[in-house]
């Protein structure tokens, strides 16, 4: 059994965070890089050499690539032979100990949820979570709770992937239940019909997240998960790899263009996952994700 140190993974998810908020990742600068040589909007093009100013200035002075910070949301995959070894108190961690076993999913949550309160307060990025939803609406202060998924995985590794989600891309995401008689260009069509309605609020050009199976939740899961794939990598099924072709072209195609002032960069990428489904069932969701698509990866 590995030992991985519960302030070890305090201190990786305080740095993914904050270098999350300052470094647009390689691929995603180059694929802004790639759509501003292909553009042919000249309005277009200096939106786009805009964002790859914005994503230089931010990297080399170490300020946030946008005013929203995001709701961290963190994909953790713990290997089966990793034990967290538990903080000196553990009830400062909020982790109970019963019998000398420590609760390893307990301990990881609230390192986690330590780590993105340090790398906010540590990186001065925006608090943007607020503790309940429909009455006071008061900010916590710390951008915790986090959404946290986690999930066991064979391996001695813990593999943590942290992304700042902003508030904009992420309210014009939709999911919708199909009928399992519906074709895939029923599918592709509303796809493409929810960037057309995203348009210039979700702050394109767009990485844009499909889902397709498993139920409700799942599906919009799956969807988010696959905005973490990189972004030259096609879904290794040739049908959905020629459907995130197709979908990217039909998308490009609206003419809605860098921040919707036109042009033929809406999207830069379409993302794919799938899982299996019930016979009566088509679940599709769809997340979208702004041209500040910022995630970071570490593997402890």
């Amino acid at each position: 059994m590995r030992r991985i140190e519960y302030a070890k993974i305090v201190e990786t998810v305080a740095r993914l965070a904050i270098e999350s908020a300052y470094e647009l990742p390689g691929d995603v600068l180059g694929a802004i890089e790639e759509a501003r040589a292909a553009e042919t909007d000249e309005r277009a093009r200096r939106i786009l050499d805009q964002l790859i100013e914005n994503a230089r200035l931010a990297s080399e002075e170490r300020i946030p690539l946008c005013q929203d910070t995001g709701l961290a949301v963190v994909f953790v995959e713990q290997g089966e032979d990793v034990c967290v070894e538990p903080p000196k108190s553990s009830r400062e961690a909020g982790a109970s100990v019963a019998g000398g076993t420590h609760r390893p999913a307990a301990l990881i949550t609230a390192a986690i949820n330590e780590g993105i309160a340090d790398g906010y307060g540590r990186g001065l990025l925006r608090k943007s979570v607020v503790a309940e939803p429909l009455r006071e609406r008061a900010n916590t202060k710390t951008n915790t709770p986090a959404v946290i998924h986690h999930s066991v995985v064979p391996g001695d590794e813990l593999s943590i992937y942290v992304m700042s989600k902003g508030g904009g891309c992420e309210n014009k995401s939709q999911v919708r239940l199909f009928n399992p008689t519906d074709s895939a260009e029923t599918v592709k069509g509303w796809i493409v019909d929810v960037v057309r309605e995203a348009g210039a609020n979700a702050c394109p050009p767009f990485v844009v997240g499909v889902g397709i199976g498993g139920n409700f939740e799942q599906a919009c899961l799956i969807a988010k998960k696959s905005l973490l794939r990189g972004m030259g990598e096609a879904n290794a099924d040739e049908f959905y790899a020629q459907m995130e072709a197709d979908l990217l072209a039909a998308v490009n195609e609206l003419g809605i263009g860098p921040q919707g002032l036109g042009g033929r960069t809406t999207a830069l990428a379409v993302k794919i996952e799938t899982a299996p489904c019930h016979i009566a069932s088509l679940p599709v969701a769809v997340n979208i994700e702004c041209h500040s698509h910022r995630h970071k990866h570490a593997v402890l």
